[in-house]
């Protein structure tokens, strides 16, 4: 396990079995219900939590502020996973800090690239990651052929 602080917030490596990382993802499925409405069963699918290994925990004071994660795509490649950061906790840029981090664990681990897929109807998530120098990409896997998805990438490097 690996601390980071910035700005008072405190960020944890973990994996899915942890509390905090559960209860913030169920936040999101939450909010992805909502946004997605009837497209959510189809998105749901593919954002299990029970096989990841790679998460990291936002804590603010004590309390989870955010969190994300990554899964092994390809053997040079990791895919982000289960990024979110509750809306009153919005505009400090934990959802910057916590992506960052898992790039740096990525590369630490020997990928080369990351990439993911959003949803249009998530303009913040759009925002971050273009703001975090991914690009948007072809839509790949299982989101190919699907309109609201959004998928990006970035190289990351040591």
């Amino acid at each position: 396990m690996v601390n980071f602080y910035s700005n008072m917030i405190e960020l944890i490596r973990t994996n899915s079995q942890n509390p905090d990382f559960i209860h913030l993802v169920n936040l999101l499925d939450k909010d992805l219900s909502i946004r997605d409405g009837e497209d959510h069963a189809f998105y749901n699918q593919f954002n299990k939590i029970d096989a990841i290994k790679h998460a990291i925990v936002a804590y603010e004071a004590d309390t989870p502020v955010g969190c994300g994660a990554f899964k092994k795509y390809d053997s040079n490649t990791m895919e982000v996973k289960r990024m979110y950061v509750p809306e009153n906790h919005r505009g400090k840029g934990i959802a910057s800090l916590i992506l960052k981090e898992l790039e740096k664990w990525a590369v630490s681990l020997g990928y080369k690239k990351c990439i993911l897929e959003t949803g249009i109807k998530q303009p913040e998530a759009i925002a971050l990651y273009k703001k975090n120098g991914y690009r948007i990409i072809p839509n790949y896997g299982q989101y190919q052929n699907i309109e609201t998805s959004v998928c990006f990438e970035k190289e990351v490097r040591t």
